[in-house]
């Protein structure tokens, strides 16, 4: 079975076929809607071919359908047919639980997406456990509002590193997770990791797509997901319409 794995941003849409090396990126943003989406991926992936579709959304998701729009994109993404857009089987998830499903190597792990946002995702034996912990109230605001790139703009790189370790240090107990994978664009802000995290990969979020239309018992006897793909860098392609 080949799969298209297609990751949503707020600022790039990035995309892979199993089998394939070269992935291919395009530019988002809030004029981008699900319909420009899907054509823009239809247009980067001919020559491609895929039996089913992986999407990582920016945004919660039940039932295999987006449960809110997203804030950085345009409107319409919950009434769409993705299936009937993609003319095949099509599964959705958050993209920081695609991103998480990708990173994992086993036991009980947090994956947290420091971008423009603050993306979370909990992996259980196998199992995703989506989270939305960035919408908790903390301080004056939510811990989004000081974890993501709203945070790190107005309290500045220091300060921003400092509430990050502050951060993890008690939601580790919290959770009672064996370990903390950081990921997102801001993570290489970070001069040193917080006890107990590992850097991720934006490029994981392909090996998790691919793992999602594996069994949660083929997903638990996985150490570490590895696609076996080196990714070339992408040509840059800006949206249409």
């Amino acid at each position: 079975m080949k799969i298209l794995t297609i990751d949503i941003g707020g600022t790039f849409v990035k995309m892979l076929a199993s089998g394939e090396t070269d992935r291919r990126v395009f530019e988002s943003g809030p004029g981008l809607t699900p319909g420009r989406m899907a054509a823009r991926v239809k247009q980067l992936a001919r020559g491609w071919s895929y039996d089913v579709v992986s999407i990582g959304y920016p945004g919660p998701v039940r039932n295999n359908r987006p449960a809110a729009e997203p804030r950085n994109l345009g409107k319409g993404w919950m009434r769409f047919n993705f299936e009937a857009a993609f003319k095949c089987p099509v599964k959705i998830v958050n993209d920081a639980a695609m991103q998480a499903l990708g990173s994992y190597r086993g036991g009980t792990m947090l994956f947290l997406g420091l971008g423009t946002g603050l993306g979370a995702a909990l992996m259980v034996r196998g199992h995703i456990v989506p989270l939305e912990l960035g919408n908790l109230s903390f301080r004056r605001g939510t811990v989004e509002d000081y974890l993501g790139i709203r945070g790190l703009q107005r309290l500045g790189r220091k300060k921003w590193q400092k509430l990050v370790e502050a951060y993890v240090d008690r939601i580790i107990p919290a959770l009672q997770v064996d370990e903390v994978v950081l990921g997102g664009g801001n993570v290489k802000k970070l001069e040193k990791l917080p006890r107990g995290c590992r850097a991720g990969d934006n490029d994981h979020a392909f090996a998790g797509g691919f793992l999602l239309w594996k069994s949660y018992r083929q997903r638990s006897r996985l150490n570490r997901p590895d696609t076996g793909v080196k990714y070339k860098k992408a040509s840059l392609e800006k949206p249409q319409g």
